[in-house]
């Protein structure tokens, strides 16, 4: 039994998979679901599956990696600039010097737009924070069968498919 459930599952992996490699071609729902010779309610599901997995791993990204990658970004750029200085300071050659001072130039460039966008980062989280909160709170509040607060109401639309 348990063997057959992982056949089973692995055989709707390799059908979601096939899918989505179908959609990034170009192929509608209707073709996949003639290619894929299953019927079109269950192409329906697996795309909707995959949407809420992609929706879900952007989420994770979002909330767990980018400010890591933020970081290690900046602290990267900030060894490359002294690394930089210290060869401009310390080489006779102009070339060496001129080649070192580019790349200091550009680590700030970079630096600056990494500063500049700490904005669009903490926007992003902030989203996804407060669409959690307000999945929370709806959730509760049909569940507790209360009557859902005017802010949630607004968005309880975007809040439920971004679960």
């Amino acid at each position: 039994m348990e063997h057959q459930d992982k056949e089973q599952q692995h055989q709707v992996e390799w059908r979601r998979d096939k899918l989505q490699e179908l959609c990034s071609k170009g192929y509608v729902q209707r073709e996949i679901s003639q290619i894929l010779q299953v019927g079109l309610a269950t192409v329906n599901r697996d795309v909707s599956y995959l949407r809420n997995e992609a929706k879900s791993n952007i989420k994770k990204y979002i909330d767990e990696r980018l400010p890591e990658e933020y970081e290690k970004c900046l602290v990267g750029l900030n060894a490359i600039t002294k690394e930089a200085w210290n060869t401009a300071q310390n080489t006779e050659d102009k070339r060496e010097k001129i080649q070192a001072l580019s790349l200091s130039k550009e680590c700030y460039s970079m630096k600056l737009d990494l500063l500049t966008n700490a904005t669009v980062v903490d926007d992003a989280i902030r989203f996804v924070s407060q669409k959690s909160k307000d999945k929370a709170n709806i959730k509760s509040a049909v569940e507790d069968d209360k009557e859902v607060p005017c802010r949630c109401i607004q968005h309880r639309f975007l809040a439920l498919n971004i679960s």
